[in-house]
């Protein structure tokens, strides 16, 4: 308690504050054009090698001991500055298989082939390019004010988070094993709707657990004139799609939140035709473990129903399918997230940092605290849009264009800014002061 009092007095003087906001404006040129050259360069998940060797060059760049190629592209840098705490900070790498349409002058115009040989465009739809650059702002900027902290900071540029995966492949690797083990472990994440300067953090449940699933339908293909002589396994996919959306609003305890959602399916190839079989995709999302265990179980015990309903034979049942990219409910610790928005009020401003409402979205940043370790995490959210934008969407009742759009983009220089100041305070109201 007296360490945090101290680091808090210390972050609310003019001096440290005027000193932090001269050092960000300082790298504020260089570090708009580090964001935009990643911006323009994406990488989709688990090829982010160019990505991983230019934030380890940067971390190289202010002095950082760096392990490249860790768990896949992962990159581990540490600074060591005495005695202290270990404070794990993490940034995503990866962008999204989304075509890019804000008509910006350094969009990104990347195809590249993915895991399935398609060609497919690229883009920072996600803002993992902001994450990168604010902590690499982050990183300078500790580095300058060494003389006030005392502890470890160990950064970590992630993979694959979009296929939620790239955080345990690192675990597995032997991240808290091969490298000091952190105390607490931060992160941020750039929000579509709230205006840049301000950043939202949610105490307890953030995020949620995400399963996705694949549902393979199969029935007995013929003659679209004659069905009586097949099994449709367009009609059952059918069936079985409206049959789950019974699973939230009449199995799980209502205030209980849960999605079900069917993305994507697809059978079929005329009219004519009655196919083989027909493939689904869900995702399902929870914070509760044993909810997250029921919604499972509901969707393979709907599926296996619905199939006998319909009289298939045994050897055409469907196969339910439980993917591997999956993610953990984000727990944002509350004391842990209290200390950090006091912190961050200190320089920016209490009026200036806003209570978030949980959301279903998920980030597999939740399992660095999942180990036997059990760290305190607290990842928070960063504006990106113009003030007047998001006051003028709110009065109308619209909406602007959210992660993953291809027309979502950040103001670069405000955004990396806050993002900078919010994340040094956020570390160093961590640290030993000295």
């Amino acid at each position: 308690m007296r360490r945090s009092l101290l680091l808090l007095a210390l972050l609310a003087t003019r001096t440290f504050a005027a000193d932090l906001t001269s050092i960000t404006a300082n790298e504020i040129p260089s570090l708009v054009a580090l964001y935009k050259e990643l911006h323009a360069n994406p990488e989709l998940s688990l090829h982010e090698e160019q990505t991983a060797a230019r934030l380890a060059k940067e971390l190289r760049g202010v002095g950082l001991e760096v392990t490249e190629n860790f768990g896949g592209h992962g990159i581990v840098g540490i600074l060591k500055n005495g005695d202290g705490p270990v404070i794990l900070v993490r940034t995503d790498l990866d962008a999204l298989p989304v075509q890019e349409k804000t008509g910006l002058p350094y969009a990104s115009t990347r195809t590249v082939k993915d895991d399935l040989g398609r060609e497919v465009p690229v883009m920072h739809a996600c803002g993992h390019d902001i994450h990168i650059t604010c902590l690499v702002g982050t990183c300078r900027a500790l580095v300058k004010l060494r003389e006030k902290w005392s502890g470890t900071v160990l950064v970590i540029g992630q993979p694959a988070e979009e296929r939620v995966m790239g955080a345990r492949l690192m675990l597995r690797a032997g991240l808290f094993e091969k490298f000091p083990k952190p105390d607490k472990a931060l992160a941020l994440h750039c929000s579509g709707d709230l205006p840049h300067g301000t950043v939202g953090i949610t105490e307890g449940f953030a995020l949620a657990n995400v399963n996705s699933l694949e549902i393979l339908v199969r029935g007995v293909g013929g003659h679209g004139s004659m069905p009586h002589l097949g099994k449709d396994p367009i009609v059952l996919a059918s069936q079985i799609v409206l049959a789950l959306q019974t699973i939230v609003s009449r199995e799980i305890r209502p205030g209980d939140p849960a999605v079900v959602t069917v993305g994507s399916i697809h059978g079929g190839t005329k009219s004519n035709i009655i196919p083989d079989e027909v493939r689904l995709q869900l995702t399902l999302r929870s914070y509760k473990t044993e909810t997250r265990e029921k919604l499972i179980e509901s969707v393979k015990r709907i599926v296996k129903a619905q199939a006998e309903s319909a009289n298939l034979p045994a050897d055409r049942m469907p196969v339910v399918t439980v993917s591997d990219e999956s993610a953990s409910a984000l727990f944002n610790q509350p004391s842990l997230a209290s200390e950090v928005r006091k912190a961050i009020g200190s320089v920016l401003g209490d009026d200036h940092v806003v209570v978030r409402e949980p959301v279903m979205g998920a980030e597999d940043f939740s399992e660095f605290g999942m180990t036997k370790e059990k760290i305190p995490l607290c990842m928070f959210w960063l504006g990106t849009q113009p003030p007047a934008l998001v006051a003028g969407a709110k009065a109308k009742g619209t909406t602007l264009p959210s992660l993953h759009s291809p027309l979502f983009f950040p103001i670069p220089e405000p955004t990396i800014e806050t993002g900078v100041r919010s994340m040094t305070t956020a570390v160093l109201s961590l640290m030993k002061p000295r």
